[in-house]
């Protein structure tokens, strides 16, 4: 996911002050982060682990061979599991730190390298965003509550390339609004899919979220975008979940993600301290599901996280 611009200063200074009226909650509050978890000598690493640098895009769309795209797939079907692994974690009184240490074993046990770890900087192997928290959330020792959302986002490095892939859970019970709003984003993801293969311009992704937005009286988070993806953790093509006159159409053996945001209010952002987290300006609450798709040589399309 990517930034493409900041909250403004007095957006952060009502975000400080504000209170979720969508529901009851509180907004969350940053918690202590533990140090970022080893990974095993043998696990081939990405090459941004070494620089705190983010890493350029390739100046092109990558096409991927046959054999480049069934590595992916098998690093998309361990990011998969890794995900739905990750679900089954999820409850009242865990602390996304022990969720991330328990994912970064499994992802390492499978062979793998946590694709978020060391991108950028970024200090820990997965990312948990919850509730007002649209993306980049890091997780702490902050327990989760009963009626929260949390995003957790999965990436995994295998045999040379990148599988990613995102899931918004309930945890215990969440009031009919949150889950109004897991349901829209869902179908919004699950809508862009259905008009996915060659030919179709990307710019028709953006405006079926944009629909789906509409019908269920959510916003669409603009700054964020799905990207290309394969030997490089990000790449073109950007993907852009609302209107946009963006040029380009989708090809055999192109790979990207369509991950679109949804949100209960308006869809200002603003950073937190740590320059990761993103939260709603308004505090109200956001939802987010991810995909990885690849455009088959056939002309279709193959959805490799589902």
């Amino acid at each position: 996911m990517f930034a493409v611009a900041r909250g403004s200063a007095a957006a952060m200074a009502a975000y400080r002050g504000s209170r979720n009226f969508f529901s009851s909650k509180r907004l969350v509050q940053k918690g202590l982060v533990s140090p970022g978890l080893l990974v095993p000598a043998h696990i081939p690493r990405p090459p941004y682990t070494t620089s705190a640098e983010m890493p350029p895009f390739p100046p092109y769309i990558p096409i991927l061979d046959t054999d480049e795209q069934q590595r992916l797939r098998e690093a998309c079907a361990l990011a998969r599991d890794i995900v739905q692994f990750a679900g089954t974690l999820v409850e009242v009184g865990r602390t996304t730190d022990d969720i991330d240490r328990v994912v970064h074993a499994e992802i390492c046990r499978r062979g793998a390298y946590p694709s978020p770890l060391h991108y950028g900087g970024f200090p820990k192997s997965i990312c948990t965003s919850v509730n007002e928290i649209v993306v980049h959330g890091i997780p702490d020792n902050r327990q989760l509550e009963d009626g929260d959302l949390v995003n957790i986002d999965v990436s995994v490095f295998l045999n040379g390339f990148h599988g990613d892939t995102s899931y918004t859970y309930q945890v215990g019970t969440v009031d009919s609004a949150g889950q109004a709003l897991i349901a829209a984003t869902q179908r919004a993801l699950d809508e862009s899919i259905s008009i996915c293969k060659a030919g179709v311009p990307f710019q028709a992704i953006g405006a079926r979220v944009h629909d789906v937005a509409m019908a269920t009286s959510h916003s669409i988070i603009h700054e964020f975008c799905g990207h290309g993806i394969g030997r490089t953790f990000h790449a073109l093509p950007l993907i852009l979940h609302f209107p946009n006159t963006e040029r380009g159409e989708m090809l055999p053996g192109m790979a990207f993600t369509i991950e679109p945001a949804l949100c209960e209010g308006r869809n200002e952002i603003v950073y937190w301290d740590d320059e990761w987290t993103v939260a709603t300006a308004d505090g109200k609450r956001s939802a987010q599901f991810e995909h990885t798709l690849l455009i088959t040589d056939d002309g279709g399309v193959e959805v490799l996280t589902l």
